[in-house]
């Protein structure tokens, strides 16, 4: 049922993203957004727009991505919560739901982003591991890899760690932490070493985490000294940065409003 009230409906959702091309709607291809806006119309009978906080690419995964719709149902926000997790798949789930004012707008009002990528360094397969982490043969130093992530703190042109495509009126952005834990090993990793790299920032660009992790493990490996971070940083050049880290061991952690 609807009425002429608008509604405005937050969602905090969790999703794998390996069967997807990425959150963004695309026509002919499965996405995050395009499965949810579905499950949606089913529920309210209304088309609707998914405003998510963020793009993130194919195969990236989700904690806690934020997105909101406005809608004339007059289901409430426990029948939003229940219904949709009724309907979408299993790699896909709504956390949480809530009405807000209609001001809210999930994407120009956050505030910033936090994501965590996990690398597992080990010589043998993992099977277990693989589809949710970079696997890495060689060791890494880590003592290298954390004085480099200290060089991206602070506010830069990220020009050097942007994709190619990407529209964006300023490629300047402001690191608050870029972190480099080690993590305790769970028992079926053995004695196999797990790190994480953690990047809060106001904003991102396109595989801008995803090529910071990538050069982290070149320097992490011995490829680069850690002072690289700084020159690429300072060169603007794509080029320079290095390869792309695999999307799979990518996690938007959390939205900050």
């Amino acid at each position: 049922m609807t009425t002429g009230r608008r509604r405005n409906i937050k969602l905090t959702l969790q999703y794998w993203g390996e069967r997807y091309a990425g959150w963004q709607r695309q026509k002919d291809r499965r996405t995050v957004q395009g499965t949810i806006e579905e499950a949606i119309a089913t529920m309210t009978g209304e088309a609707v727009a998914l405003i998510g906080s963020g793009r993130t690419d194919a195969g990236v995964h989700a904690v806690a991505q934020v997105a909101n719709f406005t809608t004339g149902s007059t289901i409430p926000v426990d029948g939003f919560l229940r219904g949709l997790n009724s309907l979408l798949p299993e790699d896909i789930a709504v956390t949480a739901a809530e009405e807000v004012p209609l001001s809210f707008h999930a994407r120009r009002d956050a505030l910033g982003k936090i994501y965590r990528y996990k690398i597992v360094v080990s010589q043998v397969p993992l099977p277990l591991h693989a589809r949710g982490a970079w696997m890495v043969r060689q060791p890494l130093d880590l003592k290298a890899m954390r004085e480099a992530a200290r060089l991206v703190e602070g506010t830069h042109d990220f020009s050097a760690f942007m994709g190619s495509g990407s529209d964006v009126a300023t490629t300047v952005r402001t690191v608050t932490e870029c972190r480099v834990a080690q993590l305790q090993p769970s028992l079926c990793l053995g004695e196999t070493a797990v790190l994480e790299v953690k990047v809060a920032a106001n904003g991102f660009l396109r595989y801008m985490v995803r090529n910071i992790v990538g050069l982290l493990v070149e320097i992490g490996e011995g490829r680069r000294p850690p002072s690289q971070a700084a020159e690429v940083l300072a060169s603007r050049d794509r080029s320079r940065a290095g390869r792309t880290a695999p999307p799979q061991g990518l996690y938007l952690w959390r939205v900050l409003y």
